[in-house]
């Protein structure tokens, strides 16, 4: 792809770095990955535009649910115009399938066992430092809209934006009660409305107030939806009803299904998490599947109404526009709902980008990047370099079609919690062909897929002989990233709330899965012991 020149507009540009200083100092405390008592150094990148930037994040949004991946009843028109006018990132992960964790890795670039915000109830950890942080210093106005999560029920300002609305907890669709409010800058304001078209009122709001403004502006909006219960706008209420929903083949209860896996994979089936007792429910699980395509159909209309309000204010060409969900979801695959675990559907999610000032339309990025790279790529768009503690790097110059030395896999990491404890600690290390899943503390199977291949994971490799070594090669990378990064220790948090771990008896309560059957040995096969 060609990089695009810069085209002229009326409205006031984010200027260079001009008089700026050439060195921001930050001093970190003693928080993994940071420099513990000493001065990180950020430089700017020589000659970079200092440009808006836009973030829009969806909760739980899979990577397929989009009308241009070829989805047989879900339009999504902005989100394709995006994509068509922009850059498609078709491998797009996240390195914890899990609200908050992947929201803190977006904010810090960091691997989740280095910013420690392993499930949604945890505060972030006093010190953390958020990228938006340096855009302040650097000059930009900076607003979060939306959805925070990381901390329970607190929905208070945060560092690194100047501009704050958000909510406590989930939030809600719809304000039936007069106790849903929203935090606006401090201050206890009433949910007027749908969330999702409330929420882009303000931060086209936001938008509108940067137009007389010099310095350039960074925007968060993060969306509640489309997390459960899906709640469409009235608007789309029942658009799908009729549509027709063809179930994953892995949700198959079969021998065949499920030969060579875990069994605490089928284990899970008759759980909170599976598809034999949903949410200790009778949920019907296509119902389910067409309301949140529902849904998400008020997401795209956001999109569209922030990228014609560039248009409006003359800076659509020059504004990077970044949208992505921050996990995946799975219907039924695997005999599976919800995420948390490593399998595609739950860690792979949507992200698509544009600047025609900084590359063409109808790209695809092949290479596989993640949530941690966020930070870094929209630091880049600001003129900044990535802090060196970061794990994350900026795909900027994927995008422009540039030879770049890029990461050969990414990390994932789960931890158990007590509040659904049919998910076990998972660890995984997955590369452009093939993906490794390791799980801790239990007495199972460890998993390998050829990927390009086997897209679906129905095939599980481990104990082919002809993958053995490639098996060891990634266990021995996992173990040694791990290592050298501080994250052999599991973290362990007290547990809050219940624990969602019943089982249905007309499902089989009482009845284990088998062994996989590699673990399984017809014989003694240690006939010397004594």
């Amino acid at each position: 792809m060609k990089q695009i020149k810069g085209l002229s507009s009326e409205f006031v540009r984010p200027q260079g770095w001009g008089s700026l200083i050439l060195c921001i100092h930050f001093i970190f405390g003693s928080m993994p990955g940071h420099a513990a008592d000493s001065a990180v150094e950020i430089e700017p990148v020589p000659g970079a535009k200092q440009r808006n930037v836009i973030f829009i994040l969806a909760d739980d949004h899979r990577y397929d649910a989009m009308g241009f991946m070829g989805h047989p009843f879900l339009e999504t028109p902005h989100m394709d115009a995006i994509a068509r006018n922009g850059v498609h990132l078709k491998n797009a992960f996240v390195t914890t399938s899990l609200c908050s964790p992947s929201r803190a890795s977006i904010l810090t670039g960091l691997y989740t066992h280095k910013h420690r915000v392993i499930d949604n109830n945890r505060l972030v950890p006093q010190g953390t430092r958020f990228f938006p942080q340096w855009l302040q210093k650097a000059g930009y106005t900076t607003a979060y809209i939306g959805k925070w999560h990381m901390g329970g029920e607190t929905d208070a300002p945060r560092p690194g934006f100047d501009h704050w609305v958000s909510f406590r907890g989930q939030g809600h669709y719809l304000p039936p009660n007069p106790n849903y409010t929203l935090n606006v800058n401090g201050d206890r304001v009433k949910q007027k409305g749908y969330i999702t078209d409330e929420l882009t009122d303000y931060a086209i709001e936001f938008m509108e107030q940067q137009q007389s403004k010099k310095a350039p502006f960074f925007l968060y909006l993060s969306h509640k939806a489309v997390h459960a219960n899906f709640t469409p706008a009235e608007r789309h209420a029942g658009r799908y009803t009729d549509a027709k929903w063809e179930r994953p083949s892995s949700e198959a209860n079969t021998p065949a299904n499920y030969a060579g896996k875990p069994r605490w994979l089928r284990d899970q089936r008759n759980s909170w998490h599976g598809v034999d007792f949903p949410y200790h429910s009778e949920l019907d699980v296509e119902r389910y599947y067409k309301r949140y395509c529902e849904a998400l159909l008020s997401v795209d209309d956001s999109i569209g109404r922030v990228v014609e309000q560039l248009k409006k204010m003359g800076i659509y060409e020059e504004t990077l526009v970044i949208y992505m969900g921050d996990n995946g979801f799975m219907f039924g695959e695997h005999g599976l709902i919800d995420k948390r675990v490593a399998y595609e559907t739950s860690i792979r999610v949507p992200m698509i980008m544009q600047c025609p000032e900084l590359f063409e339309g109808r790209g695809v990025v092949e290479e596989v990047v993640a949530n941690i790279d966020i930070g870094p790529t929209i630091m880049e768009a600001a003129g900044l370099k990535t802090p060196a503690h970061m794990d994350g790097q900026s795909f900027i110059s994927l995008a422009q079609g540039k030879q770049t030395r890029w990461r050969d896999y990414f990390l994932y990491v789960y931890y158990w919690e007590k509040n659904f404890p049919q998910s076990p600690t998972v660890f995984s290390l997955r590369g452009d062909q093939y993906k490794y899943t390791t799980y801790y503390g239990l007495w199972d199977t460890d998993e390998l897929y050829d990927i390009r291949k086997d897209p679906g994971e129905t095939t599980n490799l481990i104990a082919d002989p002809q993958f053995r070594d490639i098996a060891k090669q990634f266990e021995n990378q996992l173990y040694t990233m791990l290592e050298e990064q501080g994250g052999m220790a599991i973290p362990l948090n007290q547990p809050r709330g219940g624990s969602q771990n019943k089982r249905l008896a007309p499902r089989g309560g009482q009845q284990a899965s088998d062994f996989p059957y590699h673990l399984v040995v017809p014989e003694p096969i240690n006939r010397n012991a004594q």
